[in-house]
């Protein structure tokens, strides 16, 4: 499944952040997002993911196709690793958590609840529902936060595994993940500032 972009606009309450936007992310492709902070990559993710409309532009593609992890870790702290798992693979009909916790290596930690589990931990087992989902294009914004050294490299094995598959991943991070991927510097497409076109609109 290709994601396709054409002439994108997007805002972030209500003011907008970029414009004339166009890519496409193939099957088995990486495409890395970079640009400085505030330029809008979670917004981008957020709108790609169908969070909030864009302003303008066409999105193929997306529909029931992502699979979105944003800052959030989205866990449930009352319920064990394996049952946060569980959880999500039911909602995406995934048989098996297994193929999850060996990725992540939250094994040793399946019968312990989110709630008590390092920062870092719980990092791992929120990405660690990408694999319940079985949707082909991940967006993943800065999903490296809290992950120790050894926690990236599972994660970066975690992303050629889906492409080597046919899966694709758009990820805003500022680390080279060490992936076979393109970077989209999305600075380019900042927004303009609209014109104020009349006096009063000094004042506003």
């Amino acid at each position: 499944m290709t994601l396709s972009v054409t002439d994108l606009a997007i805002t972030r309450g209500g003011v907008p952040v970029l414009e004339g936007l166009s890519f496409a992310l193939e099957p088995g492709r990486a495409l890395i997002l970079r640009g400085p902070n505030g330029i809008g990559k979670t917004t981008l993710l957020r709108t790609l993911a169908g969070l909030q409309p864009p302003l303008a532009g066409r999105v193929d593609g997306a529909e029931d196709t992502i699979a979105y992890a944003s800052h959030s870790d989205g866990l449930k702290p009352t319920l064990t690793v394996a049952e946060n798992l569980q959880f999500w693979a039911s909602v995406f009909g995934a048989k098996s958590i297994q193929t999850a916790l060996d990725a992540f290596a939250l094994n040793d930690l399946a019968d312990r609840h989110a709630g008590n589990l390092s920062a870092g931990q719980k990092r791992r087992l929120g990405l660690s529902r990408l694999l319940v989902t079985g949707r082909p294009i991940w967006m993943l914004d800065e999903p490296t936060v809290s992950l120790d050294r050894n926690a990236v490299a599972m994660f970066a094995d975690a992303v050629r595994g889906h492409l080597g598959q046919g899966g694709s991943a758009l990820i805003a991070t500022h680390i080279d993940l060490g992936l076979d991927g393109e970077v989209l510097d999305v600075g380019p497409y900042k927004a303009k500032p609209k014109p104020i076109d009349d006096f009063d609109g000094g004042f506003l």
